[in-house]
């Protein structure tokens, strides 16, 4: 899936353009704006999660039911839930 894409003009300082420069040429972008994607990329979850894809939610979905459907209302005694986790 295609994100869109934004344009921007930016000021950064030194220090920003020599850690972008680095990222660029140890990646082998062929410019600033994809060593911006890519250190975003690399780091950006940490502040902001990503969106999940529709084939992952569906996945997930599909997974969900299948299991569902097989255990049905299966209740476990306190016993098997021991033995399952190893008590």
């Amino acid at each position: 899936m295609e994100q869109e894409k934004i344009s921007a003009r930016i000021e950064m300082s030194t220090y920003t353009n020599r850690v972008l420069s680095v990222i660029k040429a140890k990646y082998g972008l062929k410019d600033k704006s994809e060593a911006i994607n890519k250190f975003t990329d690399m780091y950006g979850d940490e502040i902001v999660e990503k969106e999940a894809n529709e084939d992952y939610v569906k996945k997930i979905i599909t997974m969900t039911n299948e299991h569902l459907e097989k255990n049905k209302n299966r209740k476990m005694s306190f016993e098997e839930l021991d033995k399952l986790c190893e008590v």
